[in-house]
């Protein structure tokens, strides 16, 4: 979600969260269980009123007077401190039972997780969507569950559509580079936003490789970052778009994912590739605007981008049955549903998306579940996938400036990303 990511107040992803002080709080004290479990979880909050720490603080609480032999210290950590607290945890043989943030293929593969089929009830394993279910699985052994997820769709604004004679959003790559265009011709100052900066250049290079019928990885799970759908895709970006100065005064690969959110906010981009916080950030903007699917190379692209966060729980403490007993309880439907209105992220059960699907209060969101199912994620699965995303993150801004190559840049990466995965079978 990589700072990814859903909340974009980012890495990677999702599919940009808070950067907050760290946090940390115990579960209810009074009277002595058998069993302690030690949670460690991302923060989602941008201030202390919203922190995750009061939504995990409030189901401890709630878990335990249902379970008095089982308690909770609840341990929140901003996004850019709970790799490092993570780990630094580990190494001092203070491995926590569950972590949750956005990685797991490390601790996967050094046979630190528990499978869920361990610790799941079959309930609950069996309500996470198919794709989701994927994204954490390693050689088809789901390790990881999914918490919180977030898709991608294209926002536009409707005014500025409006002006600049733009009748409806755009299907496909003509249409909307010649929507950028009218929106260039008034005098919009990013008629299309391409935020390749390093916040979350991996993320929105992604939804544009999906667009052309490419991507990271093949159907078989292999890398394919050089493909020739791939090179044709950021060819045409750096040609139509970013080379005909309808990409705004930044410079895409200088002009981060929150950067362009707030250009939105202030009225001054026409279209932009957005997940569900930007509607949240919105409000209180006066803002006219409007979600679309995301335009193809030929027509409405067939995927999204699907970013997810991860539940993880570690083997070292032995607390299988009372970690199964309490990520039944936060996978039920109503906690579910709490976590995702509150932080405005999509579900990542089949009871809790059926709930909100039921609910008007929940309708700006229906669009992007519907890409959930389908949905294309990164390959959490690969150990290597974390050098892949710091090589693109550095890169891709500028294959798409004037003179970049796409072609051998994406080769260069794809090579690394070959050596990297051979040394590890």
């Amino acid at each position: 979600m990589q700072r990814r990511r859903f909340l974009s107040l980012t890495a990677a992803g999702a599919a940009t969260a808070a950067v907050t002080p760290t946090l940390a709080a115990c579960g209810a004290d009074s009277g002595s269980g058998d069993v302690r479990l030690k949670l460690v979880a991302a923060d989602y909050g941008d201030t202390s009123t919203n922190s995750s720490l009061n939504y995990w603080g409030d189901l401890a609480r709630a878990f335990e007077t249902k379970h008095s032999n089982i308690k909770i210290d609840v341990n929140v950590f901003g996004w850019a401190d709970i790799d490092k607290k993570v780990a630094q945890m580990i190494d001092s043989g203070d491995t926590p039972d569950l972590v949750q943030f956005g990685t797991y293929a490390d601790f996967a593969a050094k046979g630190m997780l528990y499978r869920a089929d361990q610790i799941l009830s079959v309930r609950t394993q069996a309500s996470f969507p198919t794709a989701i279910t994927r994204a954490g699985e390693v050689k088809r052994v789901q390790y990881a569950m999914p918490f919180g997820a977030s898709t991608r769709l294209l926002f536009y604004n409707k005014k500025l559509f409006s002006e600049a004679g733009v009748l409806k959003p755009p299907t496909d790559w003509d249409e909307l580079q010649a929507a950028a265009e009218k929106l260039k011709a008034i005098g919009v100052k990013y008629p299309y936003a391409l935020p390749l900066g390093r916040e979350e250049a991996q993320a929105e290079t992604l939804i544009w490789l999906l667009s052309g019928g490419g991507g990271y990885t093949d159907g078989y799970g292999s890398y394919m970052l050089d493909s020739p759908e791939n090179v044709e895709t950021l060819e045409w970006l750096r040609d139509e778009l970013v080379g005909k100065g309808l990409t705004g005064p930044t410079a895409p690969g200088k002009l981060n994912r929150q950067d362009a959110f707030n250009a939105f906010t202030r009225g001054e981009v026409g279209m932009l590739n957005g997940h569900p916080t930007l509607m949240q950030q919105v409000v209180g903007h006066r803002i006219e605007y409007d979600v679309a699917p995301l335009p193809g190379r030929d027509g409405p692209a067939s995927t999204t981008m699907g970013v997810a966060d991860w539940m993880m729980a570690f083997k070292k403490n032995g607390h299988r049955k009372e970690i199964g007993e309490f990520l039944d309880f936060v996978y039920s439907e109503p906690n579910v549903v709490e976590f995702c209105a509150k932080y405005r992220l999509l579900p990542v059960t089949t009871e809790a998306s059926d709930t909100m699907r039921r609910n008007d209060e929940y309708k700006s969101l229906w669009q992007f579940l519907d890409g959930l199912e389908t949905a294309q994620f990164y390959p959490f699965d690969k150990t290597s996938w974390a050098k892949v995303n710091q090589k693109l993150r550095d890169s891709v801004g500028t294959m798409v400036a004037k003179g970049g190559d796409p072609s051998t840049a994406l080769g260069e990466i794809q090579r690394a990303a070959d050596a990297t995965e051979n040394e590890e079978r």
